[in-house]
């Protein structure tokens, strides 16, 4: 390895990293996505330079496309134990399907994998190798496509997408190709060549190859020029995240996992389908075209107050349910609410007097507290004694009664009775032995308890409420 420390390249590249380091806390750890290619070896090798191979770990993403994906995997490995760098790798598959590109699948099931990685080491930050040649040819790619506002910002120097384990960060983002190549032959840094990166095929080789080159010829500052235009679509981009936000705060319902129809269509159509991008991105949604989103927005004003949305997306249905409107896992064609059941694991307790018991797996907590024999919902402790508890997912179709004299009604009935929109149903329900005890939102299942005079009797019977609480409401 040859060791350089005046070249332009090298203070370049270094000054890049120092940059983006110097934002971060002393002790935060650096997770560097390393395919091996040069310009992620020039990312690793200069973040390892600058702030030291302890604080740095890298994580390749093995796809499996390519006959040589071992090699690259092994040469990594390689590449990371050279430097002293902690090093993790992650097996995907790359589904093949109609009419989406392996390009786009392959970069999803990457970034997926990356985030899988970020929290299972726990680091807070992911550093991405992409740069001002990237930016120009994303800039083009969007362009092309007609893309909106947010597709011309193209890629941000930091950025955290909702419901992710870590920031991304590009250090190298204002740097050109040419630079960290020779940065790399500088260093005599060894990388893999990705043979797909030579298929005109895929657009944006066909743009690098055949179109970027003409442009360099007649518009040698096209690659600023572009980035250009990417800061003024960020700029204009964030200020309509701005007005979305106001909007979103007048139509959010259920912390934003719903929002008023009503408050929606009350806006015209250029500000309530900026609602919904910015209200599906909030979810951590994937983008929508233009058209679906029209066409969802049509149907919200055609519908009216009718369950009838045909509106699919991502594997999600948009539903709309008493003047709210949500996303549910499933499709549009397929009945709302039971859709949206989760099947889990059973969870059981021999209850010996505990006032909480916690379950993970649905982010709550059954309470049991202290009762009257007279009071609404109150259940005799020694039913919760008499056989095993256990908490259940719902698989549609139970019953219950609500009242001693009641008859009995399925939890789905009950749920649209009292107005629970679909996405709160998924809740556990509370067995003792194999009766159904207690369903949160609906309160006690009549049918489980024994006549009131049995119990009565007893001196001294003590009575419980039992209370479901999401963790939220815990804290």
């Amino acid at each position: 390895m040859t060791h350089t420390a005046d070249s332009p390249a090298d203070r370049l590249v270094l000054d890049a990293v120092s940059v983006a380091l110097s934002g971060l806390p002393i002790d935060a750890r650096i997770a560097v996505a390393f395919s091996g290619g040069v310009d992620s070896s020039v990312l690793l090798d200069a973040a390892v330079r600058v702030a030291g191979p302890a604080r740095c770990v890298a994580f390749h993403i093995h796809h499996g496309l390519s006959p040589h994906a071992d090699h690259w995997l092994a040469h990594c490995e390689r590449f990371a134990a050279e430097r002293g760098v902690e090093f993790a790798a992650q097996r995907v598959e790359v589904a093949r399907e109609s009419g989406v590109s392996v390009e786009a699948t392959a970069r999803e099931a990457r970034y997926r994998a990356l985030e899988a990685l970020c929290a299972e080491y726990g680091t807070a930050t992911l550093w991405l190798a992409q740069h001002a040649d990237d930016q120009a040819e994303t800039v083009l790619l969007q362009l092309l496509r007609g893309a909106g506002l947010a597709g011309l910002a193209a890629m941000a120097f930091n950025y955290l997408p909702a419901g992710a384990a870590a920031t991304r960060v590009r250090p190298l983002l204002h740097l050109l190709r040419a630079q960290l190549e020779r940065y790399a032959a500088a260093r005599g840094l060894a990388s893999i060549d990705d043979e797909s990166n030579a298929d005109t095929r895929y657009a944006r080789n066909a743009l690098r190859h055949d179109v970027l080159p003409a442009l360099a010829v007649h518009f040698p500052g096209f690659r600023d020029a572009l980035a250009r235009t990417a800061s003024h679509a960020a700029s204009a981009q964030r200020l309509l995240d701005q007005l979305a936000c106001l909007d979103m705060a007048a139509a959010a319902r259920d912390d934003g996992r719903a929002l008023s129809r009503a408050t929606v269509l009350a806006f015209d159509d250029d500000r309530a389908l900026n609602l919904m991008r910015y209200w599906m991105r909030s979810l951590g949604m994937p983008a929508a075209s233009s058209a679906r989103l029209g066409d969802a927005l049509r149907q919200l004003r055609e519908v009216g107050a009718a369950h009838s949305l045909r509106v699919d997306h991502a594997g999600q249905a948009l539903r709309s349910y008493r003047d709210q409107i949500y996303w549910e896992a499933g499709d549009s064609a397929e009945a709302a609410d039971e859709t949206a059941l989760v099947a889990r694991p059973v969870a059981q307790l021999r209850w010996r007097g505990e006032s909480v018991w916690r379950l993970a797996l649905w982010r709550g907590t059954f309470v049991f507290a202290e009762a009257v024999a007279n009071e609404p919902g109150a259940v005799p402790a020694a039913l919760l004694g008499a056989a095993p508890l256990s908490a259940r997912s719902r698989n549609g179709g139970e019953r219950m009664r609500r009242s001693a004299q009641g008859s009995s009604r399925t939890l789905k009935n009950l749920f649209q009775e009292r107005g629970v929109p679909a996405w709160k149903r998924d809740v556990p329900l509370l067995f003792v032995g194999d009766v159904l005890l207690f369903v949160p939102l609906l309160g006690v299942n009549q049918a489980a308890l024994p006549p009131q005079g049995d119990v009565a009797a007893e001196p001294g019977a003590r009575y419980l409420r039992i209370d479901w609480r999401d963790d939220l409401l815990i804290a």
